[in-house]
């Protein structure tokens, strides 16, 4: 149980740091593209100047007029709510002009829409006084509520009596729910929102983040679903998320060069209750030069509203680092003279040192004096110790002999051996030539040479032995295990072990080995070309690792 705990808690915890690592990506992102938006506004400018080439083709008619003119009121009413103004006043006209009743209810709507933005409240709502609400189809019905809940919504907010403008945005919005096809993502948004004022935050994040995974792209739609988003966790405080969901939305807002926002101002806000006055006010800033560039009056007034305060705040901070500075340059100077000072006393010490290297200098040839006399004791050493070097040559010279002496040793009773043979040969021939009882003599002679023999290596074997006590378990460490030597009892060693016993004494010309233990120089050849097959080393340093078997390694 303790271990599942311990797993929730490392998993809450490793998605808390993801989560702050994201949100701290997105603000960065935010804050490059606000530095960029220019890039963005000349992409809309060159498409606005596309559709504006249409206006002069020649011959348009009526019709086609208004549906150019719909086009840019749709590319300005984001942009600039003046130029935006002018096209749904022409088009309300052309509308009039062609008798189009349909038509003309757009227009208007679409010229309400820009009003409320623009603050013009009672032109908005002489317009809509003006419109019977019974003649429109369902499209322009949906307009007609939205924008009457868009009025009393914004109205409210500068209004003393700001409860009963509320009421009436409310209503007006239960009455776009009831047109509007509850499959849509208009639908969802507008219950999201009557979710939220009614305190069931749960229920409106849930919708508006789906909606939200829902859309890949950067576009306007995803702009208000994240602000909306942002306006949720707003409410339940939670700092971060905000953030995260405000940058968001001004991002694809900088993306689609959509000058009447609300995030990058809601973004300031935060940034500034939070201690980030620098990056909340280059948000009021950017906000600030939104507003002015649209003409949105109810935006610039927002805005003005907080710019004051973040503006001071910032520059509050500029005067603290302009202090800072200032304390900084002092020091500065104040460790310059502190550095003059230490020039002037290094310099001092520079000259001290020139005299103590004369004192030095003096003392040197006194030391060099007492070279000479440690010289000569070293040549004295020096031939003490050549001395010793000779001594070492005798004793080198010494074991060369030793060593010889072994191999002769070996030879001698190698030679003996085969005299014996060699007798026993003799004696055989004889035997037949002879008489039938010399015979028992003959294999006498014969099991006597064999005795020698084995003589022979029992003694080789306890010497080496006795030299090397380990020498069998060191070599078998150097096998597989499959390919290890396991001797019979009372055996000291077998063939194979007394060969590699003798390359190990420094004997390895087989034919010195095979004239030792009485074997041809290729079956001691074949003897270890089957132990090297079977080494648990590289076969080629196999022979020189037997030969260090038996040496006290230091530490």
């Amino acid at each position: 149980m303790k271990k599942i705990l311990s797993l929730i808690i490392l998993l809450f915890f490793i998605s808390d740091v993801f989560s702050k690592i994201s949100q701290d990506t997105i603000l960065i992102s935010l804050y490059k593209l606000v530095e960029h938006k220019e890039v963005y506004m000349a992409e809309k400018e060159d498409g606005i100047s596309e559709i504006k080439k249409m206006l002069k083709t020649p011959n348009i008619t009526s019709e086609q007029r208004y549906d150019i003119n719909l086009k840019l009121y749709n590319e300005y009413k984001t942009y600039i709510s003046d130029s935006a103004i002018y096209y749904a006043r022409e088009n309300t006209a052309i509308a009039k002009k062609l008798n189009r009743p349909v038509w003309t209810y757009e227009s208007q709507l679409d010229l309400v829409s820009l009003y409320i933005v623009a603050g013009m409240y009672i032109e908005a709502i002489d317009i809509l006084k003006s419109i019977n609400n019974k003649n429109l189809p369902d499209w322009l019905l949906i307009k007609y509520y939205d924008c009457y809940k868009q009025l009393y919504n914004y109205y409210s907010n500068n209004n003393l009596y700001t409860r009963i403008y509320v009421e009436k945005s409310k209503l007006y919005r239960d009455s776009l729910l009831n047109v509007l096809d509850k499959k849509s993502n208009h639908y969802k948004i507008v219950y999201a929102e009557k979710l939220y004022d009614e305190n069931k935050l749960t229920e409106a994040r849930q919708i508006l983040q789906e909606l939200l995974n829902q859309t890949k792209s950067d576009t306007h739609e995803k702009a208000v679903l994240a602000y909306a988003l942002a306006n949720i966790y707003k409410k339940e405080g939670s700092i971060g998320l905000q953030k995260h969901y405000y940058a968001i939305s001004a991002i694809c807002d900088i993306k689609n060069a959509i000058k009447e926002n609300a995030s990058m101002q809601a973004l300031a806000s935060v940034l500034y209750e939070t201690g980030e006055v620098e990056r909340a006010y280059d948000c009021i800033k950017s906000s600030m030069e939104d507003a002015m560039f649209c003409n949105a009056r109810l935006r610039t007034y927002e805005v003005s509203q907080i710019f004051p305060i973040i503006d001071s705040a910032y520059q509050e901070n500029v005067n603290k680092q302009k202090s800072e500075l200032q304390l900084f340059l002092i020091l500065v100077s104040i460790l310059s003279i502190f550095l003059i000072m230490a020039i002037i006393y290094v310099y001092r010490q520079m000259k001290r040192v020139a005299r103590i290297r004369k004192e030095l200098y003096h003392t040197n040839v006194k030391l060099n004096e007492l070279n000479i006399d440690l010289q000569s004791t070293i040549n004295q050493l020096n031939d003490v110790n050549k001395e010793l070097s000779d001594v070492n040559n005798e004793l080198s010279e010494a074991n060369q002999i030793k060593e010889a002496y072994i191999g002769h040793f070996l030879d001698l009773c190698s030679t003996y051996i085969n005299k014996l043979e060699k007798y026993q040969n003799t004696l055989n021939k004889k035997a037949v030539e002879k008489k039938l009882d010399e015979l028992y003599k003959i294999l006498k002679s014969r099991e006597m040479i064999d005795n020698e023999l084995k003589e022979l290596y029992e003694n080789f074997d306890n010497i080496f032995l006795h030299l090397y006590p380990n020498f069998v378990e060191e070599f078998n460490s150097l096998l597989v295990r499959d390919g290890q030597f396991i001797l019979k009892p009372n055996e000291l060693l077998n063939v194979e072990l007394r060969i590699f016993a003798l390359i190990r004494l420094g004997i390895t010309d087989s034919s010195k080995i095979a004239s030792f233990l009485h074997y041809s120089a290729n079956t001691i050849y074949s003897y270890r070309t089957r132990v090297r097959n079977k080494a648990a080393v590289p076969r080629e340093e196999f022979e020189s690792m037997v030969m260090k078997i038996g040496i006290i390694k230091k530490n």
